[in-house]
């Protein structure tokens, strides 16, 4: 008897993974469709300019050169000034959307006063308004506080459109803690601020990663309002830089130099990706399940 239940047990586990066959070859497809062009750009950043214009293309080149990346220094201010604005940008960004986004998500769900729900659809409100329709009222706005054509200006315009989703993800987490903890708290005697820093803000820890995620990767990678509010070339960001190299002079794109921008361009992102990745999950998911 025993014999033949490690024989059913067996058949049991050999139909669990032939049944879970399909489904692995096809993530690994698309694992394989989505990483191709990471690789590809990559691959062809360090191939020699000759190379990277070579007919067939080969995936990998028995050279390595970082031409391609010197090109780049000679692409207006040079791809180092354009990366530490990003960089500025991006931070800056984070930082005033963290400060105001967590303080109105812990009010708006853990105090209770008149018109709360009305202010919230508000907010939420603003994200159905699309950015290109009032580019010419901002841009009025930030040349009246002086601040046209500066990366704060820019920072306070990322930082504006971030705020309604990252007030909704703060919302969601502070809602997902339970309020017998916070009971508990305030019964032992804990100040409002202790009760934040040392039971809510742990306990959130996930929502604040993944708004930290999404103010990065929105700024990091906007283009349009960098091109309109910014005139002074060695303010531009690293988007600006690619749309520059991908237009080429006189209608020749160097193509090597182009993957090289975008691989410099993708590096950050794979990086706070990777490292805030398991919180990722947790905060999009924050108080969906009561």
């Amino acid at each position: 008897m025993r014999v033949k239940s490690l024989f059913m047990e067996a058949d049991e586990g050999y139909g669990a993974v032939a049944g879970r066959l399909p489904i692995l070859l096809a993530m690994i497809i698309l694992a394989v469709f989505f990483l191709m062009p990471i690789i590809w750009s990559f691959a062809n950043s360090f191939k020699p300019a000759a190379e990277a214009l070579a007919h067939p293309v080969a995936l990998f080149s028995k050279a390595f050169s970082l031409e391609n990346y010197r090109r780049l220094e000679n692409v207006g201010a040079g791809w180092y000034v354009y990366a530490t604005n990003s960089v500025l940008i991006a931070l800056g960004t984070i930082a005033f959307t963290v400060a105001v986004a967590v303080p109105a998500g812990y009010g708006f769900s853990k105090f209770r006063f008149p018109g709360q729900t009305l202010i919230f659809v508000l907010v939420m409100a603003t994200m159905m308004i699309p950015f290109q329709s009032i580019l010419t009222p901002l841009f009025l706005i930030l040349k009246f506080l002086h601040l046209q054509n500066s990366l704060l200006g820019l920072v306070l315009i990322y930082t504006t459109f971030q705020l309604p989703f990252s007030i909704f993800m703060m919302r969601n987490a502070f809602d997902a803690i339970p309020k017998a903890l916070v009971e508990a708290a305030r019964i032992d005697g804990a100040s409002q601020w202790t009760l934040v820093r040392r039971i809510l803000m742990p306990l959130a820890l996930p929502g604040v990663a993944t708004v930290v995620m999404f103010a990065f990767l929105n700024s990091w990678n906007e283009f349009l309002a960098a091109l309109i509010f910014l005139s002074d070339q060695n303010k531009f960001t690293l988007p600006i830089m690619l749309v520059n190299v991908s237009s080429g002079i006189y209608g020749i794109i160097d193509w090597g130099a182009l993957q090289a921008g975008i691989s410099l361009t993708m590096i950050p992102c794979i990086v706070m990706f990777l490292a805030l990745q398991r919180y990722y999950v947790r905060g999009l998911t924050a108080g969906a399940v009561k």
